[in-house]
């Protein structure tokens, strides 16, 4: 069975574009998501604009989830 994903460099440049949105974006999840842990919460910390940030941080990786498999469907079946 072959990999979900090629493993020669990408071609495309849409794909390393696509790369590089899912990792920012799984760092800023990851990094959202800490804020709103009880033990690093802070009083000034607004849950509200974190909880804001994470679905954020989420929808954009899901957005280069999306774009991925387009893309890389669109290349295997050329």
């Amino acid at each position: 069975s072959s990999p979900p994903f090629p493993s020669q460099k990408p071609k495309s440049e849409l794909v390393r574009t696509s790369l590089r949105l899912l990792t920012s974006s799984a760092y800023r999840l990851q990094s959202e998501c800490k804020k709103a842990l009880p033990v690093e919460t802070c009083p000034t910390t607004d849950i509200q604009l974190v909880t804001q940030q994470v679905i954020q941080c989420a929808y954009d990786i899901a957005k280069a989830a999306k774009q991925l498999v387009t893309i890389t469907t669109k290349e295997n079946n050329n």
